[in-house]
Parts: C-alpha cells; structure tokens; sequence
C-alpha cells in the first residue's frame, strides 16, 4: 500500500512540474497584449508604451528677415561668399534637437538676381544653406515678399529649395505641384504641410502664370487643400502669413481663418508677419479635434531698430499618436523667446535663446537709442503680457 501511495505522490509530482513548465513557456513566448503582459496596477514598459504610441517633437520659429547689415556681415566673415554661422550659432542646438524644425524663411532666395534688402528683398543662397545646416525641415516660402523679385525670382526661390530636397509650403511652380501636398512620415506618423500668405505688398504674378502663390483670400483652394491634406496624413500643419506688423494683438482675419482652418482638418497653425510675438492658443472643433494655433512667432532674426521686434518666438510642441485608434494629442507645448541682439550701428546682430539672454548684454543692445527701456526684464514682461501661462 505503502508502495502503492509512492507510486501515485511521485505521479502527482511529475505532472505538476510538466505543468508549471508549459505555463512557464506559454507565459514566456506569447505576449497577446499588454495586459498579459503587466500585472494589475502595474504599468506598461517602455517598449509597449512605444508600440501603443508614436511621438514626434517639432520646433517652429519666425521671420528669418534678411536685411543687408546682416549678409553684410556675413560676407565680411568669409574669404569669398556668406558666412551665416556666427549669426546663429547660439540658437543651433535649439534647433537640431527636435524631429521636426520649421521656418518662416521672409525673404526669397532667388539665384537669378543680386542680393537685396528692404523694401524688395533677396538673400545669399548661404542663408539658405546655413538654415540646412542648423537643422531646419520645413520652409515657408509664402510670404508679403515673395514676389519681390517677380515671377521670375519666385521660381527661382521654388527651385533653389527642390533642388535642397527639403519641405516648403505656400508657393508651388504649377497647379500639378501644389496638387502634390508634400507629407513626410517621422517616427510612424505622416504629418502634412501647407501654407499660405495674406499679403503680397500690392504685387501681383503675371495673369497667365503657371506659379501658384496660395493667398488667404482665396478660401475654397485652402480649404480644399486642408481637407485633402487631412485624408493624406494624420496631422495637417499650416503655415500662415497674415496679420498687422508690430502689433501684439490677432486681427479678427486672423481668428476667424484659424478657426476655418481648424474647422476643415487643420491640427496646428503657425502665425508669422507681424514681426512680433501674439497669443498662442487651442481651438476646440465641433468634432472634438484640438488645433493649436501660434499666431505669430515674431521675427527668428533681423536688424530692425525698435524693443518689441528683438523678441522673437520658438514654439516646442510634441504629438501623440495613438497607433490603436488614431487619436492625436498635443504633449510639452511650450513658448521660449529668442533675442536678436547687436551693438552700437547694428554691430555683430545674432540670435540668442532668451533663457541664455543676460542683462549685461542687454544694457550694450544697439536697439537702446530707440527703446530706452530695453532690458532682460522688458523681454521678459512681453512674454507674460502676450503668452498664456500654460505655455510658459
């Protein structure tokens, strides 16, 4: 009997020790979601956080506003040609860091026409590349001075930039072209770029031009373009010139087309012109979207000679994918100023980070003998004067 019980204890045994390994195996090699994954309470890894989820981190800065001190000095700083770099070397790592970085690049690049400045712009084809080589994406290329040099210097803008195999948004040589709304994909999510401008300084393309310049008042081609855009990607982020110059405060233009925009499929919309930072905010859709909207982002660099047009804007923002249902949510949106500093006659003009800013540099801006009260702190009061708190 003894024997007998033996017999059926070790029996017990052995099945349970086959039973623990096919759970151990089971448990080991198949892994059907997350929650046979974790435990209650727990939550999920890293890795799954990231199958579940993808996330891009974007940048976007203001008027790149060339004016002649600045190439001039550039050209000063080089044995033949433009030499930018001094002009954004404190501002580059700001740029490189994220996936994504946007510019509003003012002024046209034509290869076809000598440098010029204001009122009719054209810059060294080196800004351009030093905006490449800084890490910028996406340009905007629809702005009150794109039709400075003509039809001509516009295509020849279009084409310096097809030629850098790089994003921009506003004008297109052809209807075919603008038809072909350019959508890169980063990290899993296809993000879809558009733009357009509210002003060309009262110049106008040839009436038989093939050139297409998106312009604000044509609403139907912006619409049709958004919604378009829309089926193409899962964000759609436009680039808006328009607004009144030097004034802190959206136009009701302005608000209402962001909330057309925000309405037809548009996910973000960066704000560039005025020349001086203006609200940043969130719309709310009736199908329940959020849009973010940054009306204007001031000026990235320029020699203009008054306070408020030293403070340009840089916008940080991520999105959130959610791979299982595609719902898109806006993460770590924050505003952080930039400052175009230089000395006495428009000496050594350079971009700044305003967090790196410093009084002592601020008491030997140039800008003081039309601003007198220029200061880190005068910076600093825009910025809470302008910005919501939520994004500072």
């Amino acid at each position: 009997m003894r024997k007998k019980m033996a017999i059926f204890l070790a029996v017990i045994v052995v099945l349970d020790v086959i039973a623990l390994g096919v759970m151990f195996f089971t448990r080991g090699d198949s892994r059907p979601d997350i929650s046979a994954d974790a435990r209650p309470g727990e939550e999920p890894s890293t890795t799954q956080q990231q199958e579940l989820f993808s996330r891009v981190s974007f940048v976007a800065v203001g008027d790149n506003l060339i004016h002649d001190t600045i190439y001039e000095q550039a050209a000063a700083r080089s044995s033949g040609g433009y030499d930018f770099s001094f002009a954004y070397e404190k501002i580059a790592h700001k740029i490189e860091e994220p996936d994504v970085a946007i510019l509003n690049q003012e002024t046209i690049i034509s290869t076809e026409h000598n440098v010029s400045s204001y009122p009719m712009f054209n810059s060294p084809v080196e800004v351009g590349e030093e905006m490449l080589e800084i890490g910028f994406d996406v340009f905007n290329i629809a702005t009150n001075h794109s039709i400075d040099c003509g039809e001509k210097g516009l295509i020849s803008a279009i084409n310096f930039w097809k030629d850098k195999n790089v994003i921009t948004t506003g004008a297109y040589l052809n209807e075919e072209e603008f038809n072909n709304i350019p959508v890169s994909e980063v990290n899993g999510v296809k993000i879809a770029y558009l733009g357009l401008t509210e002003s060309t300084n009262g110049l106008s393309l040839p009436s038989d031009t093939e050139v297409v310049l998106v312009l604000a008042e044509d609403e139907y081609r912006i619409q049709s373009s958004i919604m378009k855009a829309k089926e193409m990607a899962d964000i759609v982020i436009v680039n808006a010139h328009w607004g009144n110059e030097y004034t802190h405060e959206p136009t009701d233009a302005q608000r209402t087309l962001a909330e057309k925009m925000a309405s037809w499929g548009a996910d973000v919309i960066i704000g560039h012109h005025p020349h001086v930072i203006q609200p940043i905010e969130y719309i709310t859709n009736p199908d329940g979207r959020t849009t973010l909207v940054a009306y204007s982002l001031g000026n990235f660099i320029s020699a203009q000679n008054r306070g408020p047009r030293m403070l340009g804007g840089m916008l940080n923002f991520e999105i959130v994918k959610n791979n299982t249902t595609g719902a898109i949510a806006f993460e770590n949106t924050k505003f952080s100023g930039v400052v175009t500093h230089y000395g006495y006659g428009y000496s050594n003009i350079r971009v700044y980070p305003l967090e790196d800013y410093t009084e002592e540099l601020a008491s030997k801006h140039g800008v003081l003998s039309k601003t007198s009260s220029f200061s880190l702190q005068y910076l600093k009061d825009i910025v809470n004067e302008v910005i919501d708190k939520q994004f500072l």
